[in-house]
């Protein structure tokens, strides 16, 4: 018999009382994107900032995508 807590964390991922994180989607290179990261927008497209490589980023920037928060 296991901890109501290792039950809950094996059905849903997270611990009683820890709120699910909001999915904002994937970006375009497929990475799951949760409300509050820092992404880069370019025309209809978003990317996951902390996945991208400097240059990645540097490109984007040079590009005009707009950094913000999902």
């Amino acid at each position: 018999m296991n901890h109501p807590v290792i039950d809950q964390i094996e059905r849903t991922g997270y611990p009683v009382g820890v709120p699910e994180p909001d999915h904002y989607g994937l970006d375009g290179l497929g990475n799951e994107v949760f409300s509050g990261d820092e992404i880069y927008v370019l025309n209809d497209e978003f990317f996951l900032k902390e996945t991208l490589m400097q240059e990645s980023r540097e490109v984007l920037e040079t590009l005009s995508a707009e950094e913000k928060k999902a």
